[in-house]
């Protein structure tokens, strides 16, 4: 079935088709037409299955002409994700006449005003800010017929919840809800029960497991060597872009300045930028001005940055699911990847987590000719080994319990 075939009006299928699209993912060929009945969705879908298009193709549809509003409000995890969805719903109503206004902090409230109060349809829209202005009276969301709560999960680790209820208490109870989500904790199913009426549930793209194009190892080492085995990483492998995660805000900085003194041309991503940064360091990493971007968890998810080569965990993920969106950055739209971690003895229970969680054993590997100070995880898998260093992966080459990665330029 093409999008002709779900119930979308002509000025849709004629946008979509000047996108390029021709046939509707998965995701939006079960959500759409739900949406479009009248149904509360549940769709429990990765990052990159197309489901922005899932529920504002419906949505633009179900609005129709422009009126006074806003009538959807679309509410996102971070400012470039709202960024994102805003621009994707402008280009999906080009041939309509609604308008669509994006409201996120880092930024000035007068433009977000003028166009609240010059009348909207739609808002896409981070939490925080649009509090603010449901507090300073520039916005009123009773009007509200259809909500979105886009990535769910990360709105739940990064801490909005209590800010999503209020929220949602001031929007009408009868209306359409959708959420989508990558994964459903028990928080989540709370706020389901609470926030929506019997919805119809899908699941697309459910993953455990990485990408079969992405190739992922982990380089064991001592703490003190971090710095100097990621330089090194660097320093031999032929890489066309790079994304270095970091646990913190405070490390992502001292990374990048850390890759800066090396001489690479690096930009920072996580949310104590200012707007205008975070915007700049996206187009330059985009565009090739930097060859490496240094970021938080704010960029495991949903940023469009196509064709990174290399994902470099600097520091373990603390959630399992948030190793598959990292290292899902790269090896997308069927080009390889690798996917790099780097592993100290404090960050073996989460990554003794992770592999549980995926259901296979990550190769351990060693940086040839890099001078390694001793560390105990160089015994895992040998006989007489700490409790808690499991064997070595059925069927693996190894020498002396690890690979060996030759520095090599491609």
């Amino acid at each position: 079935m093409g999008f002709d075939g779900l119930g979308l009006g002509p000025e849709l299928l004629r946008a979509v088709a000047e996108e390029g699209y021709t046939e509707p993912t998965p995701v939006q060929r079960e959500a759409i037409p739900i949406v479009l009945a009248g149904r509360d969705l549940l769709a429990r879908a990765q990052t990159g299955t197309g489901k922005t298009a899932a529920f504002a193709l419906p949505i633009l549809s179900k609005l129709g002409q422009h009126a006074p509003g806003p009538r959807a409000l679309i509410l996102e995890p971070t400012r470039e994700l709202a960024a994102q969805v805003e621009t994707a719903i402008h280009d999906y109503a080009r041939f309509t006449n609604l308008k669509t206004t994006v409201v996120y902090g880092g930024v000035g409230y007068g433009r977000q005003t003028d166009e609240l109060r010059a009348g909207t349809d739609i808002v896409v829209a981070t939490p925080g800010r649009l509090l603010d202005h449901l507090e300073r009276g520039t916005l009123r969301l009773d009007k509200v017929q259809f909500l979105v709560l886009d990535e769910a999960d990360r709105m739940l680790d990064m801490g909005f919840l209590p800010d999503v209820r209020r929220i949602l208490d001031r929007c009408p109870r009868q209306r359409h809800t959708a959420l989508f989500s990558a994964t459903i904790p028990p928080q989540i199913e709370t706020l389901i029960k609470w926030a929506m009426q019997n919805p119809q549930t899908i699941e697309i793209g459910a993953r455990r497991t990485p990408a079969e194009t992405v190739k992922h190892v982990i380089y064991p080492v001592s703490d003190s060597q971090k710095s100097d085995l990621l330089l090194q990483l660097l320093e031999r492998v032929n890489y066309n872009s790079v994304l270095v995660f970091c646990r913190t805000k405070h490390g992502a900085d001292r990374i990048a300045g850390l890759l800066k003194r090396a001489n690479h041309a690096v930009a920072v991503l996580h949310s104590n930028r200012t707007q205008r940064e975070r915007e700049q360091a996206l187009r330059g990493f985009r565009d090739g001005k930097f060859e490496a971007l240094v970021a938080t968890d704010i960029a495991a998810r949903g940023l469009d940055i196509a064709e990174v080569s290399h994902v470099i965990n600097y520091d373990v993920p603390q959630h399992p699911e948030d190793y598959i969106h990292r290292i899902g950055r790269t090896g997308r739209a069927e080009h390889s990847g690798d996917a790099f971690t780097i592993m100290t003895a404090e960050d073996s229970s989460h990554v003794f987590a992770i592999e549980r969680f995926i259901s296979q054993k990550i190769p351990r590997v060693k940086l040839e000719n890099f001078d390694y100070k001793y560390t105990m995880l160089f015994e895992e898998g040998k006989p007489g080994a700490p409790k808690g260093f499991p064997g070595k992966a059925r069927g693996a080459r190894v020498h002396g319990g690890y690979h060996f990665a030759p520095g090599r330029r491609r």
